[in-house]
């Protein structure tokens, strides 16, 4: 969201008399010296008044004192170019990005955990300060001057790396219990201490997290995980007794022991926090998810064999809890589709030097297959740190023509057909098998698959 545009819309407040000023995370990320991922604007203004102001304004939560105003962009495009006069307004614009404006105010009684059952509106800056959630959030900034109305003690605790709770942390926590999660994730974002009572707070009340909706606890989650510091963050969880609250099939990973001699770096845990932390930046939450599930099914499956230690059918039980916890925290079919996935073929990369050349030209068209390999490249430098199987893939990626991988059918069902063979079971097994050949560069041309499966099936 435009600077820019967040600075006008305080502009043409005051302009109608009204107070106004930039607030809460974009203050925070201005003070760090970094780029804002939204601007909010706090004012006086009610949510009428600020509607009246700007007629395109849409509420989203009028009754806690929110609406967004879109931010005009002009096309591109003729359509909307030529009117007499100049550009066409009425079409020049798409909602496509908007600022948030929330009239000050105070919260009134909680009794959901999450949202204030009602809200009174205030003129006072200092009153919408102090119901906040952390002081590193609770600052205003009058964009024009300069100036920073800090009521909380915001600055201070920025300078020395600090989460706190504004005012008493057991009444923060108990207004809105995603807090908890909030005050982690910021903590392990910009690598924060949480205050001594703050973090005491977060224990008391971190078994009442589940009044949280489960997509909300998702979201947190997977910010935690692809904002660049998942271990910091998962380390907090545990130690805060969240972790257990929100995903206790992690937390059991914690003592179980691995075979040193593939897992020098330590138990289940260890090894999954060390995991995420060999993730590229800003990763996909598909690939964030896969990494922090992939061994969790070694709890279940732990055993120890003469040998050494086992975990026989971890994958299949792995898939199995990843799945009930893709579930349970309300994952899109299409990404739980690609979680399950990873969790499901990352023990193959220990074969793929043995594979014959049509199972790995099959492995490599696996959808998503750059994560498939990030995640091994993850896993790899989280235990033994051997990349060998990666750059042999890396290398097989370069030298294979992606028309190799995944060449155009030589025959159909059609042409099985016109043999004479009966459409059923049978006829995947012969396509497969027509498709392998082919992979392995023994049929080139429909001639020859054609006969192919006239030498090797029988009508």
């Amino acid at each position: 969201m435009s600077k820019l545009f967040s600075i006008s819309i305080i502009q043409t407040l005051r302009a109608h008399g009204f107070q106004a000023y930039l607030a809460g995370g974009c203050v925070r990320d201005l003070l760090l010296k970094r780029e804002p991922q939204d601007y909010d604007v706090a004012t006086s203004a009610t949510p009428a008044q600020v509607m009246e102001i700007f007629p395109d304004t849409y509420a989203v939560g009028e009754q806690f004192g929110v609406v967004l105003v879109p931010q005009p962009e002009v096309e591109t495009s003729p359509a909307a170019s030529t009117v007499e006069g100049g550009v066409d307004r009425e079409n020049s614009y798409t909602k496509t990005k908007a600022t948030e404006v929330a009239t000050f105010r105070s919260d009134l009684s909680y009794s959901d955990g999450r949202h204030p059952d009602a809200v009174r509106f205030s003129l006072d800056p200092r009153e919408d300060a102090v119901r906040r959630d952390f002081t590193i959030n609770g600052m205003m900034l009058d964009p024009v001057t300069g100036e920073v109305l800090d009521f909380v003690g915001g600055r201070k605790d920025l300078e020395d790396g600090i989460v706190r709770a504004i005012g008493d942390p057991n009444r923060r926590f108990g207004e809105d219990k995603l807090r908890m999660l909030r005050a982690v994730r910021f903590a392990a974002r910009f690598e924060y201490a949480i205050e001594a009572e703050t973090f005491a707070a977060i224990q008391r009340q971190a078994p009442e997290i589940h009044v949280v909706s489960r997509e909300r606890v998702r979201d947190e989650l997977t910010k935690m995980l692809t904002e660049g510091h998942a271990r910091r963050a998962f380390l907090l969880l545990d130690h805060t007794g969240l972790l257990k609250e929100v995903l206790p099939e992690i937390s059991r990973m914690k003592g179980v022991r691995q075979p040193p001699e593939f897992h020098p770096e330590g138990d289940v845990f260890e090894h999954t926090l060390l995991m995420l932390d060999h993730l590229p930046t800003a990763c996909s939450l598909t690939l964030a998810w896969g990494a922090l599930l992939h061994d969790v099914g070694k709890p279940a499956t732990f055993r120890v064999a003469p040998d050494r230690i086992r975990f026989d059918g971890h994958v299949d039980v792995g898939v199995k809890i990843a799945e009930e916890i893709c579930e349970r925290l309300r994952f899109s079919k299409h990404d739980m589709g690609q979680v399950l996935a990873l969790v499901d073929h990352h023990m193959r990369f220990g074969h793929v030097t043995r594979m014959k050349e049509s199972t790995l030209k099959k492995f490599l068209r696996l959808p998503g297959f750059e994560e498939h390999l990030a995640l091994h490249r993850a896993d790899s430098l989280a235990s033994h740190g051997i990349l060998s199987t990666y750059d042999f893939l890396q290398k097989k990626l370069r030298e294979i023509p992606p028309e190799q991988v995944r060449p155009a059918a030589l025959i159909t069902g059609d042409d099985l057909i016109g043999l004479g063979f009966r459409p059923g079971p049978r006829f995947r097994e012969i396509l497969e098998a027509v498709e392998d050949a082919q992979l392995e560069g023994r049929l080139t041309t429909h001639e020859a698959a054609i006969e192919f499966v006239k030498g090797e099936f029988k009508l």
